[in-house]
């Protein structure tokens, strides 16, 4: 796996033995990225698809629209004890067309939980949504249950450590089209929007997000700035995750295990399987 794990020993201890053995963990490091020479943010992250997630970070931060935005996102300086490159450090240089003024107003977090917070930038980011969500056919219970095994079966670097979120973009008909990996769920989240920015897939209005974990205010921001009409978590949402779900149009789904899931917002999204047997 590259960068993406690391080995390391440890004393594992079990109910009548005592043993060494060597473990594989998720790698967790620093990423540099600078506007135009000039430092914008440090975020913690697992290394691989860094171009995707400042595409993803940018977009969610008002910085650019599209792929055009970027004129070129490149490594630059940064190098361990030995002089080899460190691959954590990323110079964008941004179009004419970007809008980096658009993060004066307030500072970057400088974490791998990005995102503007609180129920007052609700109206706010309805005000910077460029589209319309979708999808434009409501998608059938079956599909909602399968995102996650789905995205399971995708997720080569959490059978090895346990230790990564994971986010995918799945269609309507269960195809799972990116799925990637981090140790920041925020950051899965922009790695697999920023792709879809460099593939000119936006807006993703026919399109399921898919996450592992909780469900949370910035990953429901990001899905609704990129036109996504359905976010489907493993775990629970948070109170303003679906306050700001209901606001936006997004249908929030969370608990989804097995056959079993709750539907917080805008459920005519969702094709029940037995419609005609509900229980009030």
């Amino acid at each position: 796996m590259g960068r993406v794990t690391t080995r390391h020993p440890v004393l594992h201890l079990g109910p009548d033995s005592a043993r060494q053995r060597i473990e594989v963990l998720a790698v967790e490091e620093p990423l540099e990225i600078r506007l135009d020479g000039s430092r914008f943010v440090v975020t913690m992250r697992t290394p691989g698809d860094d171009v995707d997630l400042v595409h993803g970070l940018l977009h969610a931060e008002g910085v650019i629209a599209t792929a055009a935005d970027v004129s070129t996102a490149r490594y630059c300086a940064g190098a361990d004890a030995d002089g080899r490159n460190t691959y954590n450090v990323l110079d964008v240089r941004l179009a004419a067309t970007a809008t980096p003024e658009a993060v004066s107003a307030r500072p970057v977090v400088t974490s791998s939980a990005c995102g503007i917070c609180g129920t007052d930038s609700i109206e706010q980011l309805q005000r910077r949504s460029r589209y319309v969500l979708g999808p434009a056919e409501p998608v059938p219970q079956e599909v909602v249950e399968a995102g996650p095994e789905r995205l399971r079966e995708a997720q080569r670097a959490f059978v090895q450590t346990g230790g990564l979120h994971a986010a995918g973009l799945m269609s309507a008909d269960g195809a799972m089209a990116c799925v990637r990996e981090d140790v920041g769920r925020h950051n899965a989240v922009d790695k697999v929007v920023g792709w879809a920015i460099r593939q000119g897939r936006l807006p993703l209005t026919e399109t399921v997000l898919v996450v592992s974990g909780r469900a949370s205010y910035e990953l429901t921001q990001k899905a609704v700035l990129a036109g996504i009409g359905i976010m489907v978590a493993v775990s629970a949402p948070s109170s303003l995750a679906v306050e700001l779900a209901a606001a936006a149009g997004l249908t929030l789904v969370g608990f989804v295990r097995g056959a079993s899931m709750n539907v917080y917002t805008h459920p005519d999204r969702i094709v029940a399987r037995m419609p005609g047997h509900l229980v009030r």
